[in-house]
């Protein structure tokens, strides 16, 4: 009976312990078959589209792997040991960390896990949240209503919520819009009037893009083809990132 009962304690035991490291490092990845596409301010933008949307041109990309969601404070907690973010909550996407912060954290989650994740290009990023291949032209990332895809600055009460409680885009991928900005890996810079293959942006700038709008952005900021830029060392409560890599 006493060694039945010690048995018991084990397994209670386990069931209480807190998962392993590796369980939060499953990032949950989407496959994107490579095409091409219009990129930047195309018709269905409507007239609120900045200049740094133009001109408008063809780019081709090959096949690459995106994140289903933003990545979340316990994914970083898991890799970094600490947890920056403003609004604090696991499943809330991590915020409040820079560009040069998240290059940290991607190197030290490839250690970890033998991967080699990295930034979405801008060109990947938008082509992703636009559905990729299976593009429906909507104007945000999965829909022509905001509400239905995206934690705005009209529906979000003043902060992010839980990653993927928004309807996913037609490439199955949640939060493009809205919730919290993304850090990319290009640099910010003027596009070039020319067809592209695989752009990788500028080779230098003062500032990298971020991309899909916010929990405090308007209507116009969340759209596919908005684009803005941030100094890489700088941390804000509005700008998360999400993952990518190469098949």
């Amino acid at each position: 009976m006493k060694k039945l009962l010690i048995i018991l304690l084990a397994l209670c035991s386990l069931a209480s312990a807190p998962a392993p490291v590796s369980s939060a490092l499953a990032i949950d990845m989407v496959s994107v078959q490579g095409g091409t596409f219009r990129m930047g301010c195309t018709s269905e933008q409507g007239n609120q589209c900045s200049g740094g949307e133009r001109p408008v041109r063809n780019v081709t990309l090959g096949d690459f792997h995106i994140g289903k969601y933003p990545v979340t404070q316990a994914q970083w907690e898991a890799v970094m040991g600490n947890n920056p973010s403003h609004f604090k909550g696991g499943s809330l996407p991590v915020e409040n960390v820079s560009w040069n912060d998240v290059q940290q954290f991607i190197s030290k989650l490839n250690s970890m896990t033998g991967r080699r994740y990295r930034l979405p290009t801008e060109a990947e990023w938008e082509f992703a949240a636009r559905g990729g291949r299976n593009s429906r032209g909507f104007i945000y990332s999965g829909s022509n209503n905001l509400d239905e895809v995206a934690w705005h600055g009209g529906n979000s009460g003043s902060r992010t919520h839980p990653v993927g409680t928004k309807r996913a885009n037609e490439l199955g991928i949640h939060d493009m819009t809205g919730n919290v900005w993304e850090w990319v890996s290009d640099w910010f810079g003027t596009y070039p009037s020319t067809d592209q293959t695989n752009p990788q942006g500028p080779s230098s700038g003062s500032g990298r893009v971020i991309r899909g709008g916010c929990w405090s952005r308007d209507a116009g900021g969340c759209r596919v083809s908005s684009r803005h830029d941030r100094t890489p060392g700088i941390r804000y409560n509005l700008v998360g990132f999400r993952l990518a890599s190469s098949p």
